[in-house]
Parts: C-alpha cells; structure tokens; sequence
C-alpha cells in the first residue's frame, strides 16, 4: 500500500480576513450613505412645519383599528418619502377616526393627528414610500400647510380598509358641506 505523499491544502486565512474586512468596508460606506441621504432628505423638507398636536379631546370613535403606519409621501408620487418631524418612520399605529379628524397612536414615535378640515380623502393602493404591499394599504390624503400629503396604513384587520375608505370620504364631504354653510353665513 502506497503511502499518501501529498499534504492537504492548507487554508489561506490572510485572504479570507482581508475579504471580510472589505466586505464589511462596503456595508459600512453603503450604510453611511444611505444615512447622509436620510439626512439630505430632511433638510430639503425643513420648511414643511409639524403637524399640529392631537387635541386633548378627539371626540367619540367613529372607528378604531390596530395596524402600521407605512410613512407619509408628496401626493401623487408614492416614492417621494417625507421625513421631516418623524413622517417617515415606520411604526406601529392604533387608528381612531372621529368628527374631527384621524389620530395615529404610534408607540416610540410622536402620534400623527390629521384634523378633519386637512383631510382630502382615502383610498386603497397597493403601495406608499417604497413599501408595497400586495395585499394593500390605506392611503389616507391630507394637506399640511397647503401641501398635499398621503399616508399610508396597514390595518391589522385588511378587510376594513374599504369601511374606512368610506368613513374618511364621508367625514371629508361633511367637512366641505359644513365649511361651505359658515362661509356662507358670514
């Protein structure tokens, strides 16, 4: 029996660490750069002002619902992603409608409070800020300080975005009809 007179292939450790460290390199650098444009982002938005603090008082519910808040975008362009005052931070939501507007209760991040005279409507869609969502989102569109805004939510419970789509557009039309009367009487 011949014996073996080959060695076995030794492992070329130098070249697997210089590897992983510029592997790492990258990540970090594409991390950092996402970071700056974030940050870009925010500064270019600097001059939307926050969103009014929810009332004290919101009224009764005319519905509630657990689910996520997706992010806010510019209306009409589903990838310009607002994140100036926290819009744009993906978190957990508990919905409320009422008389006077939308609350997004959103744990770790500032609650969203959108009154019922900036609401413009709702619908459903498929995506918002670079999140799609196959099985859908509520899209609810509002104006802040007379740019039109969308945000977009995912209930918990799918099913319901129609009744809330029909909820937001008749609190909408009520809001007009009501807006119009005042005018009218003064």
């Amino acid at each position: 029996m011949p014996l073996a007179t080959e060695k076995g292939q030794v492992t070329d450790w130098p070249g697997y660490i210089g590897a992983t460290v510029g592997l790492l390199v990258v990540i970090a650098l594409v991390y950092w750069l996402m970071r700056q444009g974030w940050n870009w982002r925010r500064t270019l938005q600097s001059d939307l002002p926050e969103p009014p603090a929810a009332p004290a008082e919101t009224g009764p519910a005319l519905l509630t619902a657990p689910g996520r808040y997706h992010g806010s975008t510019t209306a009409g362009n589903w990838l310009d992603r607002v994140v100036a005052h926290g819009l744009g931070t993906r978190s957990l939501a508990e919905l409320t409608l009422t008389e006077r507007g939308l609350l997004a209760r959103r744990p770790g991040e500032d609650d969203l409070w959108i009154p019922a005279a900036a609401l413009t409507g709702a619908r459903t869609d498929s995506g918002i800020a670079g999140k799609v969502v196959p099985s859908g989102l509520l899209v609810v569109g509002w104006t802040l300080d007379g740019r039109a805004l969308e945000s977009g939510f995912r209930l918990d419970a799918a099913a319901g975005h129609d009744d809330w789509v029909e909820a937001v557009e008749a609190l909408v039309t009520r809001t007009k009809t009501m807006m119009k009367t005042e005018e009218a009487a003064t």
